[in-house]
């Protein structure tokens, strides 16, 4: 009988803590590291040749919205490709639980408009098994997978089960309300919930075109609900705001971390334009993180969610969105099967004319803030570049051959066959600015939004591109330092003690990176969801292989098949263990 079940030989250890990385062998046994040493005598049932590689924990990535296809997919590609092991879903105050019969397409039409999931996908892919929010929790545990997930208790459903309409018409919640809303969520709680989350940004509309059930929900709500929570389980409260009263805002998470110890964390993005109706300072990130520092100075642990590239949106035919894609005369021709027809009517000069002469017909809020922002949208390349130079912007080439930006766009998503995108960045593209968030002490790498606007947004892999980006490359971080963010500091903020570390007793989520080869693919799109449904996903190469609980998963991009993932109920506890020898 083997002394292991996986020995990894001769990697550098990047144990995710932020120290200095060293070579030595690590051996895993029964899900958990067993022993990492410059040379581990004792036989394996599977040895693996680290030279040359970094050797790694597992990502975590704590900002995804995996809710639907985590009940429906047992492999959560694009991030378990990508080399991540662990997922929060229930983000920004979506999801699907508590829920009752009559109320799913009310949550569907939501989750379909908030996250563009395609409604269709999630109507032939969810069964339905669960109305209480600990009950959708026992239906993700009995669902195999290949990756950890946890679950925020999202504010919108919560909303809606208690107020019914009330709550989708978004009427102030009466204090017998708030009090069968908070009986639930110490419910939740109990049955393992990380935390709770909530919505207050217009960004997020329903698929019908209303505002989600949570904008505008009064402060008291909010503090009522939050005042949940508890520190000594590790709970987080995260929310999306417009920040329109940023002190007012930021004070929700202040007082219900003063109050509960439970900690707070929010979207953190810079916008260089901010949208009407949003706070309109460009500066209002360098004073978000004054706030933090001020409330850490206070001993309370609210942290931003940043991300180390722009939100970005995918604009073109095979995507969800152009800026043609609603107006009247192009759905025409998009209701034609055959691509070949479709493609010759919208080449045809009067076609082309009649579209560009008429408007989108209530478009997603997306294409109603940057439909004419052409010195925003970029020809995407390949592969990818997450970073574009001003003057490669459509506003830019359409200058260069004097043509009227719109006219020049519509010709180029024409090209290669109807394949062509853009790349918009939805927020700031400044090196500086992603910088300072990524150095910055109190904040959380995250914000990649796998599971949600699969037809447009591929940002998943956001993790891998801050170790080719700003730690190969730019050397903003060194190595130690960028795993740590993407592992230890994630895992450690939502109290996953027993994971994000490479040390002995740690759960054996690892990675094996070839960091010279780490290369993002450009985005592709697959026909895979339920309901005949498309998206997109992303691959790379450098990542060997992915483990979760001493199990390989992926190994050179493909998966084995393997699915030992599980699902994470509340905190989880460090086990007792001494340093690696």
């Amino acid at each position: 009988m083997a002394d292991f079940d996986v020995l990894i030989r001769a990697g550098q250890i990047v144990d995710g803590t932020g120290a200095a990385p060293f070579i030595a062998d690590l051996a895993i046994r029964n899900g958990r590291i067993a022993q990492i040493a410059p040379r581990i005598a004792g036989t394996a049932t599977q040895e693996i040749d680290a030279k040359g590689k970094a050797v790694t924990p597992g990502f975590v990535d704590v900002h995804t919205h995996y809710d639907g296809q985590a009940t429906w997919d047992s492999h959560l590609a694009p991030s378990s490709n990508l080399g991540t092991t662990t997922v929060v879903l229930g983000n920004c105050g979506v999801g699907f639980a508590p829920c009752r019969k009559s109320d799913r397409d009310v949550l569907v039409q939501l989750m379909e408009g908030v996250e563009e999931i395609p409604g269709s996908a999630l109507a032939a892919g969810i069964r339905w098994n669960w109305e209480s929010f600990p009950e959708f929790l026992d239906a993700l545990e009995s669902k195999p997978r290949d990756i950890d997930v946890a679950a925020f208790l999202p504010h919108a459903p919560l909303r809606v089960y208690v107020m019914g309409q009330r709550g989708v018409d978004r009427e102030d919640a009466t204090p017998a309300d708030i009090e069968a809303m908070q009986k639930l969520v110490r419910e939740a709680m109990d049955a393992g919930a990380v935390g709770f989350s909530s919505s207050r940004t217009m960004l997020h509309r329903s698929s019908s075109g209303e505002s989600v059930p949570t904008m505008g929900a009064d402060v008291k709500e909010l503090k009522a609900l939050g005042g949940c929570l508890s520190g000594e389980q590790g709970h987080v409260m995260q929310f999306i705001s417009d920040w329109v009263d940023a002190d007012a805002e930021f004070g929700i998470l202040r007082d219900v971390s003063a109050k509960t110890g439970a900690k707070g964390t929010f979207t953190l993005v810079a916008l260089d334009k901010p949208p009407a109706g949003m706070n309109p300072d460009p500066n209002l990130w360098r004073e978000q993180l004054e706030r933090l520092e001020t409330a850490q100075a206070q001993g309370l642990d609210i942290r931003g969610q940043v991300i180390s590239r722009p939100i970005g949106v995918l604009l073109g035919h095979p995507a969800t969105m152009s800026p043609f894609y609603k107006r009247p005369t192009y759905m025409q021709a998009a209701a034609i099967a055959d691509k070949a027809q479709r493609l010759a009517m919208l080449r045809d000069p009067a076609i082309k004319a009649q579209i560009l002469s008429e408007k989108n017909d209530r478009p997603h809020v997306f294409i109603e803030l940057f439909e004419h922002a052409f010195d925003q949208m970029y020809p995407m390349e390949e592969p990818i570049n997450y970073l574009p130079n001003s003057d490669d912007s459509v506003a830019a080439c359409a200058r260069r051959e004097g043509r009227e930006p719109m006219e020049w766009l519509y010709d180029f998503l024409l090209g290669n066959e109807g394949r062509n995108l853009l790349y918009t960045p939805l927020t700031s593209k400044s090196g500086r600015v992603i910088a300072e968030f990524l150095k910055h002490p109190h904040t959380i790498s995250a914000l990649g939004d796998g599971g949600a606007h699969v037809g447009s947004i591929c940002d998943s892999s956001a993790n891998l591109f801050l170790l080719t980006r700003w730690v190969r490359d730019e050397k903003l971080l060194d190595l130690a330092q960028g795993i740590r963010r993407i592992t230890h500091d994630p895992a450690s903020f939502f109290s996953m003690n027993d994971r994000g570390v490479l040390a002995p007793g740690m759960k054996a989520d690892i990675n094996i990176l070839d960091i010279d080869k780490l290369m993002l693919k450009t985005p592709r799109k697959v026909e895979d969801l339920p309901g005949g449904g498309s998206r997109f996903i992303q691959d790379c190469e450098g990542i060997e292989a992915t483990f979760v609980a001493g199990e390989m998963i992926y190994r050179n991009g493909v998966p084995t098949g393997t699915l030992p993932g599980k699902l994470v109920r509340g905190l989880q506890a460090a086990p007792a263990r001494g340093p690696a020898s």
